[in-house]
C-alpha cells in the first residue's frame, strides 16, 4: 500500500512539470510563427516599395505631366491658321499605340490618305467657339460658311496641332468610322488630312464639354432636388458609349469628363476624343496592351494601378476610368486626388489602394457602382454590360424619370430650360480651369 501511494505521489509531481514543458513549447512556436510572419511581410513591403520608388524615378527621368485641361473659349470667332497658335496650360501626350499591327493596318492607313476625297475645304470653316484643347489638337464649335458637311451647317470640328503624325489621325479616323451610328458617340461627318493641319468634322454639340458644362452651371443643379436623377442619366448614356466600344473590341484609354460632350443634358451626352483609342481587333495578340515605351505621357489620374504595376491597360482599365467620372459628374468637374500634387504622389496613392474620398450627396447606389468600378485586381471589375444593367435598375427605382426614351416629357419649364442656356453661352467665356 505504501508502494502505491508513494507510486501515485510522484506521477502527480511529474504532471506540472510535464504541462510547463508544453506551454513553453506552445509559445516558442507561437513566437516563432509570428517572428516569420512579419519578416514575409517586411519582404513582400520592401519589394512593393521598390517597385514604386522605380516607378517614380522612372517618371522622373521621362517627365511624366498632368492630362490637358480645357481653356476659356474665345469672345471672337478666330481662322484655322489662328487656332494653331492657341496655348493651353498642362497638355498631355497621347498614349503610344503598339508597334505590332498587322500589315492590312498599315495599308488601311495608305488607303485612308491615298483614296480619302474631303468634301470641304479648310477655308470652308469659320471657328466659332474654343471648346476644348490639348497636346494633339483643339476643338471648336464651327459654321459652314458655304453649303453643308452631309447636310449639317453647324459642326464640331478638331484641328490637330503641328508635329501630330498623319497616321495616328488616321488611326483615329478609322476608328470613329467602326464607332459609328451610335447616339452616345460623337459621330465623324468628313475630315480632310490632305495637308497639315489635320481637320475632323463631327456633328455639332451644344454645350461644349460634360466638365465646363457642370462646371458652368454648377449653382442652379445643386439646388435641382432631381440632381441625383440627372447625373444617373447622363452615367448611363455615357456606360452605353462604352458598352459599345466593348463590342467592337476598342478601348477608349483616355475616358474623363473633359472627354465627354453635352448637346442635352442629361439626354444627350456623347463620348467623343478618341486620339488614344487601340483597336484590339487589329493587333496581333492581347500581348499588345502591355505598353513597351515607358517615355509616353498618359493622364495618371484616371489611370488604373495595373498600369503602373505592370505598365498594362486592357478593358477594366476603361471601368476604373468610368469610375473617375462618375465622381467628376459627382463633383462637378473637380479634378481626381484634389490633395495631391505631383505625378509621384498619385501613382503611389492609386498604388497603395487609396481612393478618391466619397462626393458630398452622391447616392448610395452610385456609390456602389463607383467603387465596384475601383476593385483591385481588374478583374473583379464589372463589364460595361452590369455596369448599363445597374444603372437600368436605379432608374427604375426614379418615378420621375421611367421614361427615359421621351425626355421632353420630364421637362417641365422650358423657359428655365433656355435660361440656363442663355446663362452657359454668357458665362462660359469667364470659365476657369484648375491647371
Amino acid at each position: 500500500m505504501a508502494l502505491c501511494n508513494t507510486t501515485t505521489e510522484d506521477s502527480g509531481s511529474a504532471d506540472p512539470h510535464i504541462s510547463r514543458d508544453h506551454i513553453h513549447y506552445i509559445l516558442i512556436s507561437v513566437l516563432s510563427f509570428t517572428l516569420m510572419l512579419f519578416m514575409m511581410l517586411g519582404i513582400v513591403f520592401l519589394r512593393r516599395y521598390r517597385s514604386l520608388v522605380k516607378t517614380i524615378q522612372d517618371l522622373r527621368r521621362n517627365k511624366f505631366f498632368y492630362p490637358r485641361v480645357e481653356v476659356p473659349i474665345p469672345a471672337r470667332p478666330v481662322s484655322v491658321v489662328e487656332a494653331e497658335a492657341v496655348e493651353e496650360p498642362a497638355p498631355q501626350t497621347p498614349l503610344q499605340h503598339s508597334s505590332a499591327f498587322r500589315s492590312s493596318t498599315k495599308k488601311l492607313w495608305k488607303g485612308l490618305q491615298q483614296s480619302q476625297t474631303p468634301g470641304f475645304n479648310k477655308s470652308d470653316l469659320n471657328l466659332l467657339q474654343l471648346i476644348k484643347a490639348g497636346k494633339e489638337g483643339v476643338f471648336y464649335q464651327a459654321r459652314m460658311t458655304r453649303g453643308t458637311c452631309k447636310g449639317h451647317s453647324m459642326l464640331t470640328c478638331k484641328i490637330s496641332k503641328e508635329g501630330v503624325r498623319l497616321k495616328h489621325v488616321d488611326m483615329e479616323v478609322s476608328i470613329m468610322k467602326k464607332l459609328m451610328h451610335h447616339k452616345n458617340i460623337l459621330q465623324l461627318l468628313d475630315w480632310n488630312t490632305t495637308a497639315e493641319p489635320y481637320i475632323l468634322i463631327m456633328e455639332y454639340v451644344s454645350y461644349g464639354t460634360l466638365r465646363t458644362f457642370l462646371q458652368t452651371n454648377r449653382v442652379p443643379l445643386v439646388g435641382n432636388p432631381e440632381l441625383q436623377s440627372l447625373l444617373t442619366i447622363a452615367s448611363y448614356h455615357i456606360a452605353l458609349a462604352m458598352q459599345h466600344l466593348r463590342s467592337k473590341m476598342i478601348m477608349h484609354c483616355d475616358l474623363a469628363l473633359r472627354n465627354i460632350m453635352v448637346n442635352k443634358f442629361p439626354w444627350e451626352v456623347k463620348v467623343a476624343e478618341f486620339g488614344l483609342a487601340r483597336d484590339l481587333s487589329r493587333m496581333t495578340s492581347r500581348r499588345s496592351t502591355h505598353l513597351k515605351n515607358s517615355r509616353q505621357r498618359v493622364p495618371l489620374r484616371w489611370y488604373p494601378p495595373e498600369y503602373f504595376k505592370s505598365n498594362y491597360y486592357g478593358f477594366k482599365g476603361d471601368v476604373w476610368a468610368f469610375g473617375i467620372v462618375l465622381w467628376e459628374m459627382q463633383s462637378f468637374g473637380a479634378l481626381p486626388y484634389p490633395n495631391l500634387e505631383t505625378s509621384e504622389e498619385v501613382i503611389y496613392h492609386v498604388c497603395m489602394g487609396h481612393k478618391n474620398t466619397n462626393p458630398e450627396g452622391c447616392r448610395p447606389e452610385i456609390l456602389h457602382i463607383m467603387r465596384d468600378c475601383w476593385q483591385d485586381p481588374h478583374t473583379l471589375r464589372p463589364a460595361f454590360t452590369d455596369i448599363v444593367s445597374m444603372l437600368e435598375d436605379i432608374m427604375e427605382n426614379d418615378a420621375d424619370y421611367v421614361d427615359v426614351v421621351s425626355p421632353q416629357s420630364m421637362v417641365k419649364d422650358e423657359a428655365e430650360y433656355q435660361e440656363a442656356k442663355s446663362r452657359r453661352t454668357a458665362s462660359v467665356s469667364d470659365d476657369k480651369t484648375p491647371v
